[in-house]
């Protein structure tokens, strides 16, 4: 039979870790991890047009898809890249347009396509800024598959009535918290280098996103549930052990 003090760590540990899921899944899916604020811009007589046609339609160049996020409020996330447009007229040119958000997704060949010294200039390739663009990528699916995986083994052991596979449950929570954590840590390094060798023009600011501030609640919450997890594990073993010696005597 369970203690309750330990079925209420099991109660709590499970919330949270919901909640991180949650929390972890919106910030994948959304591309306000880090957003530039530009200067107003003269949509009359301005090449907006070419520059949205290029960043929707053309091929994908780090530099081109920079320069262009940098001049129209874009925001970047880690699947998705995006800036703010005037909405197209068809019947008449409006003196104040209403603004609308475009976004282009990142395919997987260009998740894993090489990063370059000098963005625009193909000819050294850097291998920080590759690996983490790629890491950036991997390291949250890996966190929501080993939250997965913890909730299948969590099923398995409610249906074989067995408190041992908690520790596992912990452990492999403590690890996808690690996960989201080098997340949001590739992530920031590689815009740091990104704004290094290209850097915004002038009167254009940066600053981090919402989505990123989701992940990075992700993380506490799910280093508390591996605690709480752990302890209930750890807890019941010993007086598991302690009950097993007290009958042998």
């Amino acid at each position: 039979m369970v203690d309750n003090r330990y079925a209420t760590a099991l109660v709590i540990g499970s919330v949270l870790s919901l909640l991180a899921t949650v929390y972890l899944s919106v910030a994948v899916g959304t591309q306000h991890w880090y957003q530039y604020n530009s200067p107003p811009v003269k949509h009359e007589g301005s090449n907006v047009s070419v520059l949205r046609e290029e960043f929707i339609g053309g091929e994908f160049d780090e530099r081109t898809s920079s320069d262009t996020m940098f001049r129209l409020n874009g925001t970047l996330g880690l699947w998705w890249r995006c800036i703010l447009v005037p909405s197209r007229s068809h019947w008449f040119e409006d003196p104040d347009p209403k603004m609308e958000t475009q976004c282009v997704s990142f395919t997987l060949p260009q998740q894993f396509s090489p990063k370059y010294k000098y963005p625009g200039n193909h000819s050294e390739e850097d291998l920080l800024r590759t690996y983490l663009w790629r890491c950036q990528f991997l390291l949250p699916l890996v966190s929501l598959a080993l939250v997965f995986l913890s909730g299948l083994v969590g099923v398995c052991a409610c249906l074989c009535r067995s408190f041992t596979p908690t520790l596992g449950v912990g452990v492999l929570h403590l690890l996808a918290g690690l996960c989201s954590l080098g997340t949001i840590c590739c992530f920031l390094a590689g815009v740091d280098l990104l704004h290094q060798y290209s850097p915004p023009p002038e009167g254009v600011e940066g600053s981090l996103g919402w989505s990123l501030y989701l992940a990075l609640i992700s993380f506490p919450l799910q280093m508390m549930a591996a605690a709480l997890f752990l302890w209930a594990a750890r807890s019941h073993l010993k007086n598991y052990t302690r009950m097993t010696a007290y009958r042998v005597a």
